[in-house]
C-alpha cells in the first residue's frame, strides 16, 4: 500500500466515525425530546384531570342542600361577591385553588389558563347565587355558562395535549371553523351552548 491509499482509507474511516457519531447523537437527541414531550404531556394530563375533579367537587358541594355558603362583596374591582364556606366547603375551595395554581405552573398554552379562569369565575358566581337562594332558584344561564366554560377548558386542554379539539360532543354540532385569534376564540361548542349574543 502506498501513502495515498493509506491516507484515503484513514480519511474514509474518520469520516465514517464522525458521521456515525453525529447520527447517533442526533437519534439520541430525538429520543430525548420525544421522552421529554411525553413526560410533560403526562404531567399536564394528570394536572388537568386533578383540576377538573376539584372543580366538579367544588360545584357538587355548592349544590348540596346542606351547603353553608356566605358571600362578602369584594372591596376592590371587580367588586363581585366572594363566596366563603364552612370547614367542609373550604376543603373543596382550597383544593380547587391549589390545582388551579398547579395548572398555571405546567400549562404551555395561554388559552388553557384563560379557560380555567373562566371556570373558576363561573363556579364562584354559582356559589354566590347559592348563598342567597336555593339551588332551584339559581338562573339557568349560570349553569349554561359554567358547563360551557368547562367544555372550553376540555377542548383547550385536548388541543394542547395534541388531541382533536374540534369535534362533536353529544348533540352539540361542531362547525369546523377556527378563529384566527386563538386567545379570544370560542369553540363551536360554546357558541352553540351560549346561543347568539
Amino acid at each position: 500500500m502506498n501513502v495515498a491509499q493509506v491516507s484515503v482509507t484513514a480519511a474514509t474511516t474518520l469520516v465514517a466515525v464522525v458521521l456515525g457519531g453525529w447520527l447517533t447523537v442526533r437519534a439520541q437527541d430525538r429520543l430525548w425530546r420525544r421522552d421529554h414531550q411525553r413526560q410533560w404531556r403526562d404531567i399536564r394530563l394528570a394536572t388537568y384531570t386533578d383540576f377538573l375533579t376539584a372543580f366538579r367537587a367544588y360545584v357538587a358541594y355548592v349544590l348540596q342542600p346542606t351547603a353553608k355558603v356566605v358571600v362578602v362583596p369584594r372591596s376592590r374591582p371587580p367588586y363581585d361577591l366572594m363566596p366563603f364556606f364552612d370547614e367542609k366547603g373550604s376543603m373543596h375551595k382550597e383544593r380547587l385553588e391549589a390545582t388551579k395554581t398547579t395548572l398555571r405552573l405546567v400549562s404551555g398554552r395561554h388559552r388553557v389558563v384563560q379557560a380555567s379562569n373562566a371556570m373558576i369565575r363561573h363556579a364562584r358566581s354559582v356559589a354566590a347565587d347559592r348563598a342567597m337562594s336555593e339551588v332551584d332558584r339559581i338562573p339557568p344561564e349560570r349553569f349554561q355558562r359554567l358547563w360551557s366554560a368547562e367544555r372550553e377548558f376540555v377542548l383547550a386542554a385536548r388541543e394542547e395535549l395534541g388531541l382533536a379539539s374540534d369535534f362533536e360532543i353529544g348533540d352539540r354540532p361542531s362547525t369546523g371553523e377556527n378563529c384566527a385569534d386563538s386567545d379570544h376564540a370560542v369553540s363551536p361548542l360554546a357558541a352553540w351552548v351560549s346561543g347568539p349574543q
